[in-house]
């Protein structure tokens, strides 16, 4: 029962993570994941500068512990060279004192060198961190430089592809039914040339009716009239028929070219 209820909880949770998927604007999905990155360079910056931060203040107290050890050891010879010259002075209780602040300058002489010795092992280790620590804050800054980068690059092509969707969505609509009260672009053009072919039919159907042709013969009758009328206005004015000109110029022209051939 418990394995069958988890199987479906994982199924349930990969649902909603596909839904959220197909859903999310990768606009900000994008942003999201500069941020993250953003944030992480800044955490590692940080570290870094906490390993950079330990290594310099180890050296600070190496350097501090050095300077003491020089210190004391200078002590430490000058209360020996005092205890000498008190000691040839008869001042025993004095090269005594002195005697003694020279064992603890000494004694503490010894506390340095191990101090300084376990100083310089951590201060090595520390500066190998720290070489480390600065070199993954550079590799980090050129991959976030790098995503920056192509942050713009991704930005222009989710533009291209959301125009590139939405002509998509507006060539479907041409050709796919909108809604019952909208036609589509196929039928709109099918009415129209369905119209223009019904037309174009009429006006030929028109042409080759009994009306057309009485109105022909009324327009045949009505030239021959005028070609009568024409000839006697022409027999009036003492005018010969066009035709009749025409036929004289024939011969007359024969006649020319027969006389052009023998000459």
């Amino acid at each position: 029962m418990w394995k069958t209820i988890k199987k479906w909880w994982k199924y349930l949770g990969a649902k909603l993570g596909l839904a959220f998927e197909e859903k999310a604007d990768p606009k900000v999905q994008l942003e999201q994941a500069i941020a993250e990155a953003r944030d992480q360079h800044r955490k590692l910056t940080e570290s870094a500068a906490n390993v950079i931060a330990n290594q310099k203040q180890l050296q600070l107290k190496l350097d501090r512990a050095i300077e003491e050890y020089e210190k004391a050891n200078k002590s430490a010879r000058q209360a020996l060279l005092l205890s000498d010259q008190e000691m040839r002075a008869g001042n025993a209780d004095k090269a005594t004192s002195f005697n003694t602040a020279a064992e603890s300058f000494a004694n503490k002489i010894i506390n340095l060198e191990a101090e300084i010795e376990t100083l310089k092992k951590g201060l090595l280790d520390a500066t190998q961190a720290s070489e480390k620590a600065k070199q993954m804050v550079t590799q980090n800054s050129s991959v976030l430089q790098k995503k920056l980068n192509e942050r713009e690059k991704l930005l222009s092509q989710l533009d291209q592809a959301k125009m590139q969707e939405q002509m998509n969505k507006a060539m479907a609509t041409l050709n796919e039914q909108v809604g019952e009260d909208v036609p589509t672009f196929e039928q709109v053009r099918d009415k129209i040339e369905k119209r223009l072919s019904k037309a174009q039919a009429t006006s030929d159907l028109t042409g080759a009716s009994v009306d057309t042709k009485m109105l022909e013969v009324e327009q045949a009758q009505m030239s021959a009239e005028a070609g009568a009328r024409l000839s006697e206005l022409r027999s009036e004015l003492g005018l010969e028929k066009p035709a009749a000109k025409a036929a004289e110029a024939k011969p007359a022209e024969a006649a020319g070219e027969t006389k052009e051939a023998k000459g």
